[in-house]
């Protein structure tokens, strides 16, 4: 049965990327991040018309992947580290290094309720930039703090942005979508 509406994120997941000595992309296995609040991510690319014989005769786009922030109750102490990159000293303490200037990019998974099943989404070549510090005091009534990654979800070199599960998605592949960073697989071509 088709979605008629979607609501409700939950279930982000993030999974460390590495591109290996053969140019091969490889994922960790996800990890949660619990206390999903939003997510707005823009989609960035433009659109270039070229014209002739007095109309638009071509119009080229391009998709350079999305942009913009997740919101979540608290950022864990694992995405602070193995993502950005801080480091645990002896005493246990997180610290930031501005000589550490690289993060590590990442999958990002995450899904929307549905009114017919969950739309599961994975944008694969995402990094983050450091979050804000901020807080307020407590007053009358204790309002929980959340905390902001800026995101970026660049294309891979070889263009893939997203995948997202449809009306006709297998079993198999939605049961499993946070167990492995699901990567695409080609249709078969009938002779």
């Amino acid at each position: 049965m088709a979605n008629k509406i979607k609501y409700n994120l939950k279930n982000v997941h993030a999974a460390k990327l590495t591109k290996g000595p053969d140019g091969a992309y490889k994922y960790e296995v996800p990890k949660a991040i619990p206390g999903a609040v939003s997510i707005s991510l823009d989609a960035e690319g433009d659109s270039s018309p070229f014209y002739a014989d007095g109309i638009v005769y071509f119009r080229s786009t391009s998709n350079n992947g999305y942009s913009g922030d997740l919101e979540i109750a608290l950022i864990p102490e694992w995405f602070r580290t193995d993502i950005l990159k801080e480091e645990l000293d002896k005493n246990g303490v997180l610290v930031e290094n501005a000589a550490i200037a690289e993060t590590e990019k990442f999958a990002l998974l995450f899904e929307f309720d549905g009114d017919a099943n969950a739309i599961r989404h994975v944008l694969y070549n995402c990094s983050a930039s450091r979050p804000s510090i901020e807080s307020e005091t407590k007053e009358d009534t204790i309002e929980p703090g959340t905390e902001k990654l800026s995101l970026t979800a660049d294309p891979r070199e070889d263009g893939l942005v997203k995948s997202r599960t449809g009306d006709t998605t297998t079993e198999t592949t939605y049961k499993d979508w946070y167990k492995n960073v699901y990567v695409p697989v080609a249709k078969e071509v009938l002779p």
